[in-house]
C-alpha cells in the first residue's frame, strides 16, 4: 500500500505542478511564466518527487512508464494494474484540486473548444498550434520512446543512479520544450485523462491517442534497451 501511495502523491504532484502552472501562471500579461516555464515545473514535479518518494514505489507517475518498466524487465507484471490505477486516481484528484481553486476566481470557464482548454491535450483543431493527428501521434510515440529510453538508462545498476531524479525531471522539460505548440504535451495517459475529464468537448475523443501513442512508445523504449542498449553482467 506505501507504494500505492507514492504513486498517488507523485502523479498528484505532477498534474498539480505542471497543468496548474500552465493555468495559473502561465499567461499573465508581462509576467507570466510562459511555455518555457511550464515546461521546467513539470520538470520540477518529478525531480521533486522523485526524490520524496522515489525509494518506496520507484516514482513512475505515470501508466506509459510502468509499462515501460515492466517490459524492459524492471517491473513486475502483477504491480501493474496496481500502480496505474494508484496513477488514474492521483491525476483526477489533482485536476479535481485545480478546478476547484480556479473556480474561485470571477469569470472562470473552460471553453472545450479552444486548444489546451483546462491544459489538455489535443491534436489538430485542439492542437496548440494546429498539428495533425499524425504529427501528434508521431511526437508523443518519439518523445515517451526517448523518455522511457532516459529512465532506463539513468536508473540502470551500472548507471550512476544519485542523480537520476535530475536527469529523469530534465528529460520531462526538454520533451515540454519541444512538445507544448504541438499537443501540450502528454507522455502521460494519467495526465492527459485528468485533464480532459473536466475539459470535456472533443478532448474526451482524442484522448485514445495520448494513451495509444505514449503506451507504445514505451513498450518500444523497454524492448529496445532490454536488447539492444543493456549492459550484460560479465
Amino acid at each position: 500500500m506505501k507504494k500505492l501511495f507514492a504513486e498517488f502523491f507523485g502523479t498528484f504532484w505532477l498534474v498539480f505542478g505542471g497543468c496548474g502552472s500552465a493555468l495559473y501562471a502561465a499567461g499573465i500579461p508581462e509576467l507570466g511564466i510562459g511555455f518555457a516555464g511550464v515546461s521546467l515545473a513539470f520538470g520540477l514535479t518529478v525531480l521533486t518527487m522523485a526524490y520524496a518518494v522515489g525509494h518506496v514505489s520507484g516514482g513512475h507517475f505515470n501508466p506509459a512508464v510502468s509499462i515501460g518498466l515492466w517490459i524492459g524487465g524492471k517491473f513486475d507484471a502483477k504491480e501493474l494494474a496496481p500502480y496505474i490505477i494508484s496513477q488514474l486516481v492521483g491525476a483526477v484528484a489533482a485536476a479535481g484540486a485545480l478546478y476547484f481553486i480556479a473556480s474561485g476566481k470571477d469569470g472562470f470557464a473552460i471553453d472545450s473548444t479552444q486548444a489546451g482548454a483546462f491544459a489538455a491535450n489535443g491534436y489538430a483543431n485542439l492542437s496548440p498550434s494546429g498539428y495533425s493527428m499524425e504529427a501528434a501521434f508521431a511526437t508523443e510515440f518519439l518523445l515517451t520512446f526517448f523518455f522511457l529510453l532516459i529512465i532506463l538508462g539513468a536508473t540502470d545498476k551500472f548507471a550512476n543512479t544519485e542523480f537520476c531524479g535530475i536527469v529523469i525531471g530534465l528529460a520531462l522539460t526538454l520533451i515540454h520544450l519541444v512538445s507544448i505548440p504541438i499537443t501540450n504535451t502528454s507522455v502521460n495517459p494519467a495526465r492527459s485523462t485528468s485533464q480532459a475529464i473536466f475539459a470535456g468537448g472533443e478532448f474526451i475523443p482524442q484522448l485514445w491517442l495520448f494513451w495509444a501513442a505514449p503506451i507504445l512508445g514505451a513498450i518500444v523504449a523497454g524492448l529496445a534497451y532490454k536488447f539492444l542498449l543493456k549492459k550484460n553482467e560479465a
